[in-house]
């Protein structure tokens, strides 16, 4: 049914399932009969033991036959039979009943087996027998029910349908509560299934009895015991690991997970006699016993299961605890590092034992930077995060992480990367960029041109003013003398007297900067070109022939290999384009020397006309100013003062307002 590793020795057959790591057994001695045969996966063998017990593992290959068969000679002294399986299609023939296993047979050879421990429940009708099987979860699809036609004989007082069912059911694994409970723990709380329950503890079974459900586990299907202590040390949760789980509907519980209060205790009578304990238990368990709720309950699954109780081992978190709080998928609960695996509880409960353990690794939490994931990977491909642990845990797991020599993903991924980082640095030191030269030079170039032209400019002294930059020059000035301007309602036609005097001087200010950006703009065409740097002389002179060498070329591959070529040219070579590089620099200067002297005798002529034309508006400014100046006197004398505060002028006003008057009459 499940994946796993089959391993044969001298002293038997070992065989651990991967899934669950549960491991099957079988000692030479007890091997009755091996068989070998073609199966839908490839070829398989059939182990059949003197108790009746059948074994079966496929997945092996032809080839391996020869190999198998002379170790089972010489080692089981057995023979290992091919028996080949019927496929005729019949729907009729014979049923035999060997040990536990149902063999259908036509003829000699058989069409197939069922194992009766897989077998539910048995039903009888009239000449009909009914087999109901437990559902198998790790298939896709599983056989759940096969109804047996028998016909029937004239023997008398032999009923042939209940003796089939009589054989079914003496070997089947169907749970019939028959006797006496040996003990009853009333009203435990159960949290998956989520509910309380009675437990009924028999020979063979424990009886889950609850409001709604029912559950009868057989202790065949448990594979571990934990006992593990809540966070809060009041509480302790017991656990039991059951394959294959309960069902509840399409619901599958793995997990029984039973929750006590440490205060909770208990006085337990068997329902045995003395001597049938000391004989059953040896020792583990005596008619009478008094103590803790979840110890009464542990020490009598224990004795029954036959299994060793789980409990946490040396780990211990921050605050003392033996668990970590976390959360899986969208519920909060408890994660249990122990010695051989980690347990997570509650909702829902996940094992991970470390042999299925890929790798694990520490992430940074999504939401905040207090709390960081613990993520696991199994060999198989599944992954576990749990996440929102707290920050001060990382110490402590880390450190039980890597006692247990558990492969951490992320380790060493900050020197990783700082590695990568200087690897990369070294390889751009060394490679030539033809971009980054050419950029380089164009840089070169500008800072010269903004030189020559700030220099040229630097004679200039007047420049008319720029109404986009009015606002933000005024505002500065105003701002500075705030209390010289705004101490009545009249100051504002005083400030726009003032305006245009301080634009003048503050437009001169700021003249050299736009200047500058004037002469960025435009690109005189009969400006000298600038020079080439000696890698773009060299590759203007080897362009075709490296396109020769490598026809059809990209113009992105071409520049790649001119960079390759270019640094590996020897020094003797560079220096001979170095020099061409120089004079063509040289050539360069001189031209934009010449270029220079020319511009500067064509801007003065410009310039004087400039002056003579900003004179005139000047002139015309000064005419317009006077008259608004008249006008609003006039009105002043007219309009009789209203209040104190209106016809009030202090002595900073009338002075500034005659020197304004002043300048204007002067104009």
């Amino acid at each position: 049914q499940n994946d796993g590793r089959l391993r044969l020795s001298r002293q038997g057959v070992i065989f651990k399932n991967s899934k669950t790591g549960k491991v099957d057994n079988i000692q030479a001695s007890e091997l009755a009969e091996g068989v070998w045969r073609r199966v839908a996966l490839g070829h398989g063998l059939k182990l059949l033991t003197k108790n009746g017990h059948v074994y079966k593992y496929d997945g092996f290959r032809e080839s391996e036959f020869d190999k198998l068969s002379d170790f089972f000679k010489a080692h089981y002294r057995l023979e290992l039979a091919e028996k080949d399986l019927c496929v005729k299609g019949w729907n009729w023939g014979t049923v035999r009943f060997g040990g536990q296993l149902l063999s259908f047979d036509i003829g000699e050879q058989p069409v197939f087996e069922i194992p009766l421990s897989n077998v539910s429940q048995c039903t009888t009708g009239k000449n009909e027998v009914t087999l109901e099987f437990h559902q198998n979860d790790d298939a896709e699809v599983s056989l759940m029910e096969v109804r047996f036609y028998v016909p029937p004989t004239q023997e008398d007082g032999v009923d042939p349908v209940e003796a089939f069912a009589q054989n079914v059911l003496s070997k089947a694994d169907v749970i019939q509560a028959t006797g006496d409970a040996i003990c009853i723990f009333r009203e435990l709380q159960c949290l998956t299934p989520r509910g309380r329950y009675d437990i009924r503890i028999y020979p063979t079974f424990l009886h889950l009895h609850g409001k709604t459900f029912d559950y009868k586990i057989p202790y065949t299907t448990v594979l571990r015991l934990f006992l593990l202590p809540h966070k809060d040390q009041r509480q302790m949760f017991f656990v039991i690991s059951l394959d294959p789980p309960i069902k509840q509907g399409q619901t599958r519980y793995h997990f029984l997970i039973l929750l006590f209060s440490k205060d909770e205790d208990i006085s337990l009578t068997l329902n045995m006699n003395e001597e049938e304990v000391e004989k059953r238990f040896e020792g583990r368990l005596t008619k009478n016993m008094s103590g803790s709720l979840y110890e009464m309950v542990s020490r009598v699954m224990k004795a029954l299961v036959n299994r060793k109780i789980t409990v946490p081992g040396n780990f211990q978190g921050h605050s003392g605890a033996q668990c970590i709080t976390c959360s899986y998928k969208a519920s909060s609960g408890l994660l249990y590092p122990l010695e051989r695996g980690f347990i997570y509880v509650h909702k829902p409960p996940v094992h991970i034992r470390f042999d299925e353990i890929s790798f694990v690794n520490f992430a940074r939490g999504t939401t905040t930077t207090r709390s960081f994931d613990f993520e696991i990977e199994t060999k198989q491909g599944t992954q576990y995060t749990f996440s929102s642990i707290e920050r001060e845990e990382y110490g402590k797991l880390f450190d039980f992480v890597n006692a247990k020599k558990l492969n951490i993903k992320n380790r060493g991924l900050k020197e990783g990367m700082k590695q990568s980082y200087d690897e990369y640095a070294d390889s751009d030191e060394d490679q030539h960029d033809a971009y980054l030269e050419r950029m380089k030079e164009e840089g070169k170039i500008r800072e010269e041109n903004a030189n020559d032209s700030s220099d040229g400019s630097g004679e200039e002294t007047d420049e008319s003013f720029n109404p986009g930059e009015e606002d933000d020059d005024v505002a500065e000035e105003f701002d500075s003398n705030a209390s010289a301007s705004s101490s009545s309602g009249d100051g504002d036609s005083d400030r726009d007297e003032k305006k245009p005097a301080k634009k003048a001087k503050i437009v001169k200010d700021r003249k050299p900067r736009k200047k500058q950006l004037e002469s960025k703009k435009g690109k005189d065409p009969n400006a000298p070109k600038r020079p080439m740097s000696a890698y773009m002389l060299w590759l203007n002179a080897n362009r075709e022939k490296i396109k020769s060498d490598h026809p059809g070329i990209s113009i992105t591959d071409l520049s790649k290999k001119a960079g390759e070529l270019w640094k590996a040219m020897s020094k003797e070579k560079k220096e001979e384009w170095d020099r061409k590089a120089e004079d063509a620099r040289r050539d360069y200067e001189k031209a934009m020397k010449e270029y220079s002297v020319g511009s500067k005798s064509e801007s003065s002529k410009t310039d004087r006309s400039k002056k003579k034309k900003k004179k005139q508006e000047k002139q015309m400014k000064g005419k317009v100013e006077k008259k608004g100046a008249a006008s609003k006197s006039l009105s002043s004398a007219k309009s009789p003062a209203k209040n104190m505060s209106e016809s009030f002028k202090s002595k900073e006003f009338v002075s500034s307002d005659e020197s304004s008057s002043g300048e204007s009459k002067k104009e």
